[in-house]
């Protein structure tokens, strides 16, 4: 099987995973699949309920059974160990915590408008990500987080790639690509 064949994207949210996967999938002809889909229940407001951990296992694996080529974004940390095995390749994407930050602050403004302001409807639930997110960089952090990742990613009995997640979506895609000749 080739080594572009199924890759994980995986990084703190805001890094971009979601847009590489997107990207390189179209440039491989592979299909994009995202975690969050799985992870979470859905919801009015989203995000607010997960999916039980069994469920998510049973759906993702369905959808990854039924492909022949893949680029999955998110983490699995956790809860999807149990597709560790499938991967060919891993790419982490790092960006530094205060544009991570400005890319969500962003990405949850054109989402939600005026629902994540003082007095709307989702902007508690938006304060408690902020915080959530804010910490991924904190070493004493428990939830997913930048010490998590590299540890979990250490384990991986396949190639990793870190990309700077900053650097443009085209450059991570060739650079991608580039290490997938090489391998």
């Amino acid at each position: 099987m080739p080594l572009l064949s199924h890759i994980h994207i995986v990084g703190g949210s805001g890094s971009g995973t979601t847009t590489l996967g997107a990207a390189l999938a179209e440039r491989l002809d592979a299909t994009a699949v995202d975690t969050d889909d799985f992870y979470w229940l859905p919801t009015d407001p989203p995000y607010t309920e997960p999916r039980p951990v069994a469920d998510r296992i049973a759906l993702l694996g369905e959808r990854l059974d039924g492909l022949n080529r893949w680029v999955l974004s998110g983490s699995l940390l956790k809860w999807g160990d149990i597709f560790v095995s499938r991967f060919d390749l891993a790419v982490f994407l790092y960006v530094p915590p205060e544009i991570r930050m400005a890319r969500i602050l962003e990405r949850e403004r054109r989402r939600y408008g005026a629902d994540i302001e003082p007095g709307g409807r989702m902007h508690t639930q938006h304060q408690a990500f902020i915080d959530w997110a804010r910490a991924y960089d904190r070493p004493d952090f428990t939830g997913r987080s930048l010490h998590l990742h590299r540890a979990w990613l250490s384990d991986l009995p396949c190639p990793v790639l870190e990309l700077d997640g900053a650097q443009p979506t085209v450059r991570s895609v060739e650079a991608v690509l580039a290490f997938g000749e090489t391998a």
